[in-house]
């Protein structure tokens, strides 16, 4: 186990579709070295019924802290967009592709830092187990990370963007859009303006996208 726990989540991932035991044993998770500057595990919330699943990269410093997902900056924007877009944030369920913040100190701050790929893979158990527990009509990939953790690394947001592809297996649709934080770093006001309402645009589509009678592959995985 101690070679595995440097490459993956996988031996800490319990064989439970119970979100509340999935939780409680990613606490203890040790599968890449992330957790040790990691004030805490970051995991998924919201409801099983949840016909969406949004997933973004990781937690973020206020997350970090505070133990919830999307509950920083991003997470108010993206609230205000969920509500834009006519979908109830309690009615979805959120998370990140990776569960501890990644970080590098600057001054008395904390700043993001970019997961690598194996972080990423490392990961990937952890969302999977989440999926297959929520079940949902469609995953929301929040970022070009979030959606080469399901999609591949040869995605492109850029060429990909809005458009529902076939995460195989487990057979599971994902739409990418961008993730909010990239909103707030937008240069001015009006970009940031213009920026919401193409990502409203797109929470919009996802909620009233349906799967087609035929499953198509991604052609980026």
């Amino acid at each position: 186990m101690a070679a595995r726990a440097r490459t993956s989540a996988a031996s800490w991932v319990p064989p439970t579709r119970d979100p509340v035991k999935l939780r409680d044993a990613a606490a203890r998770c040790r599968g890449c070295d992330l957790w040790r500057r990691a004030t805490q595990t970051v995991f998924g919330e919201g409801t099983l019924a949840a016909e969406l699943l949004l997933v973004g990269e990781q937690p973020g410093d206020v997350e970090d802290r505070e133990g919830r997902p999307f509950v920083g900056p991003a997470g108010r924007l993206l609230d205000e967009s969920l509500a834009a877009a006519g979908i109830d944030r309690r009615r979805v369920w959120l998370t990140n592709a990776v569960k501890h913040f990644k970080w590098v100190p600057r001054g008395k701050r904390r700043i993001h830092a970019k997961p690598t790929s194996r972080e990423i893979a490392a990961c990937r158990p952890w969302l999977a187990a989440e999926i297959a527990a929520v079940r949902p009509r469609l995953v929301v990939a929040l970022g070009a990370t979030a959606a080469q953790s399901l999609l591949g690394p040869k995605f492109r947001l850029t060429q990909h963007r809005g458009e529902a592809l076939l995460w195989e297996p487990p057979s599971t649709w994902v739409m990418a859009t961008v993730h909010p934080a990239a909103i707030l770093r937008a240069p001015d006001s009006a970009s940031r303006r213009r920026e919401t309402v193409h990502f409203v645009a797109d929470l919009r589509a996802a909620a009233t996208w349906k799967p087609p009678p035929r499953a198509r592959r991604s052609r980026s995985a």
